[in-house]
């Protein structure tokens, strides 16, 4: 399990608008992760989606410029307790590759979206 240091609502979609979320410069909802080798890597919240019964986060890590050269994407269990965020490992094979499938659709709808949108 990750440590996961930030205030945000389970409808928090990385937009910033009112959550209360640490915000980078540049609008993007950011969180600190304390990783289970106690590495700390800043990431930027991409969404928090469902798949099934249970919510997952994407993250996305950030270097030391706030930039992510890579495209490597975390995805985590995300659930809150008492109010507080809370990430969990995927262990599950199976449960991870649903999630991974299910961001990758998402990813691609969002991009039919942009060249819809831009057509119009």
């Amino acid at each position: 399990m990750s440590e996961f240091d930030g205030n945000h609502s389970a409808g928090c979609s990385g937009d910033c608008c009112g959550c209360g979320s640490d915000c980078g410069t540049d609008g993007q909802a950011t969180v600190t992760l304390t990783l289970d080798d106690g590495t700390i890597q800043e990431c930027a919240i991409l969404t928090i989606f469902p798949v099934e019964d249970k919510e997952y986060i994407a993250l996305l890590p950030l270097d030391e410029n706030g930039e992510n050269e890579d495209g490597e994407v975390y995805l985590y269990r995300f659930k809150e307790e008492n109010g507080q965020p809370s990430l969990d490992n995927i262990e599950d094979d199976d449960e991870y590759e649903k999630v991974a499938d299910a961001f990758d659709q998402m990813l691609d709808d969002a991009e039919f979206d942009e060249l819809v949108d831009a057509e119009e």
